[in-house]
């Protein structure tokens, strides 16, 4: 079976966020997808199989399935675009999360998701122990948004992984306005056996509805200030978040698995 390890919202390798893709021709048992990603040891391992004129998608992680993840729903695209449906500029996903859709255009692919309903919470104690900073504000909704000052801050982070697994929400989000980019952002993931995830789609679906409001502009560029870097092109339209990046292709494996 094939597998393609593709570097999502960068244009080249060793750069964006690792996922590998899986193009199946039937569902595996879900311990053996689970083997897979564990042995892989990425923050996602996405598989799909086409169902009829969609392709039905899952993302794991090392700590197990998640609802929704939007760099290895770019990965997927490119991988089916570029060698699956090559005169196709459309791939439509059946996920978790209801269908979702992304679009070539040119050498971007831009993913349609829905934004989340962010709450205002009370900052505590816990919350700042855990990220290691002062927080401005924090909002929760599938994740927890932590809001800081300065963008400094959110790159010389060093949180507390094992506090962050005590407090609320799958992953934790910590944004602040940016100098270049409208935010810049770092996203952790303990929970899910992922220390820091390099760039997190999903986590713009709450990241991008707050900057969007307090920036009072509809179409905002997102940097994600992990090791690894990487930009995404986004814009809110009512619930709906369009997310695109670009992609670079890193390897094509053949797995040997029983």
């Amino acid at each position: 079976m094939k597998q393609y390890i593709v570097d999502a919202f960068t244009d080249k390798v060793f750069h964006g966020n690792q996922a590998a893709v899986c193009v199946l021709e039937h569902w595996l048992p879900e311990d053996l997808m689970m083997d897979i990603t564990r042995e892989n040891n990425f923050s996602e391992t996405a598989f799909t199989v086409k169902e009829g004129e969609k392709y039905h998608l899952r993302w794991f992680t090392p700590g197990g399935e998640i609802d929704l993840c939007g760099h290895a729903t770019l990965g997927t695209a490119f991988v089916l675009l570029n060698y699956y449906e090559k005169e196709a500029q459309q791939v439509v996903f059946t996920t978790m999360s209801g269908d979702l859709i992304v679009n070539r255009k040119g050498d971007l692919y831009e993913m349609e998701f829905p934004a989340y309903d962010l709450k205002k919470v009370d900052v505590t104690a816990a919350m700042e122990d855990a990220v290691g900073a002062k927080i401005r504000e924090a909002y929760l909704a599938r994740d927890l948004l932590c809001v800081v000052d300065d963008e400094q801050i959110v790159r010389d982070l060093k949180p507390d992984l094992e506090k962050i697994k005590q407090i609320d929400g799958l992953l934790v989000h910590v944004t602040a306005r940016g100098k270049e980019e409208d935010c810049v952002s770092r996203s952790f993931a303990p929970k899910l056996s992922v220390a820091e995830d390099p760039v997190c789609g999903s986590g713009h679906c709450h990241i991008i509805p707050y900057w969007k409001d307090v920036l009072g502009k509809n179409e905002l560029v997102a940097y994600q200030a992990s090791k690894r870097g990487g930009t995404l092109y986004c814009r809110q339209e009512g619930e709906k978040i369009f997310m695109a990046g670009k992609a670079a292709l890193y390897a094509i494996d053949e797995l040997f698995v029983d």
